[in-house]
């Protein structure tokens, strides 16, 4: 398990929050720099968000849910603050959706969460300058922005095997298991092809795609050196797996969780004591993690 955090830090990190809070509600519930849905919100509401929130308890205490039907129903110009009129933004897409899927649009977020997990990975595993290959999903996702810039940020190009996960979801859901098998296949098929053409030393990957990827090459041996690796499906004993079996003990591994909401929520390094068990904690001040009851929160 982690070691226990001071109650310095943990103060110290709920000043900062307490502080990014108060200026996130200044900036979005102001006319001069606000956005349209917050501002319309707040007329609506009976009281001035700026006046009344201080703190992050002050914001779950005074707002309702979110509800996730916005981000599918409304157009993304209604989030756009007004600061940032005609700036044009990217329009960021949720993962696995089927149907109409929820967007959030964004200008550097994905840069400042990148640059700073940059820090938390070394170069021994990531040689600067070292090409990087994605196999994962690309489109109108994040995560496709995020690594390519991670890699240029480390001075570093990146490769792109691209995987469609609402197709995945999709045959899963009408028990087309074979298919399902078959498209997995093509895709790491096509990435063993760039291992076994281009020197490349990192990769990105989700948990299932590097198993099989390892089935089919040795990783090492292809020249991989470190792997970062995005998905929640990671039980100790398949981390375990991952890091003895198909990476032998000689691949630097980072586990995170991320998604086109929160963000990047990096892992605490595994070590012995841990038992193979991944910590994620969220980039804060800019997201938190909460443990909830939603039966005991109203609904927006």
């Amino acid at each position: 398990m982690p070691d226990p955090v001071p109650e310095s830090s943990i103060k110290a990190a709920q000043v900062q929050l307490d502080k990014h809070v108060q200026e996130i509600v200044q900036w979005h519930f102001s006319p001069e720099t606000g956005c349209s849905f917050w501002l319309d919100w707040g007329k609506k509401a009976g009281w001035d968000p700026r006046a009344e929130v201080k703190s992050f308890a002050d914001i779950v205490a005074r707002f309702p849910h979110f509800q996730d039907e916005w981000l599918r129903d409304l157009q993304p110009d209604v989030w756009v603050p007004k600061k940032y009129q005609g700036r044009p933004y990217n329009i960021f897409e949720t993962g696995g959706t089927t149907g109409m899927p929820k967007q959030r649009i964004g200008w550097d977020d994905y840069k400042t969460d990148y640059e700073e997990f940059s820090a938390k990975i070394a170069d021994e595993h990531f040689p600067r300058g070292g090409a990087w290959l994605m196999v994962g999903p690309t489109g109108p996702r994040r995560l496709r922005l995020a690594i390519e810039h991670l890699a240029n940020f480390r001075g570093s190009v990146c490769y792109f095997i691209d995987l469609d996960p609402r197709w995945v979801k999709k045959v899963i859901a009408e028990k087309k298991g074979e298919v399902a098998r078959a498209y997995m296949d093509h895709v790491v098929e096509q990435a063993v092809t760039i291992l076994k053409h281009r020197k490349v030393s990192g990769l990105f990957t989700t948990p299932k795609l590097l198993e099989a990827m390892g089935e089919k090459i040795n990783l090492y041996d292809a020249g991989i050196r470190g792997v970062f690796c995005g998905g929640t499906t990671m039980t100790p004993q398949h981390v375990r797996f991952l890091v003895e079996e198909v990476m032998e003990n000689r691949i630097g591994f980072y586990p995170t969780y991320g998604n086109t909401l929160m963000g990047l929520a990096a892992s605490v390094p595994l070590r012995p004591g841990d038992k193979f068990s991944i910590t994620y904690y969220a980039p804060q001040p800019r997201a938190v993690l909460r443990v909830v009851n939603p039966n005991k929160r109203r609904i927006w």
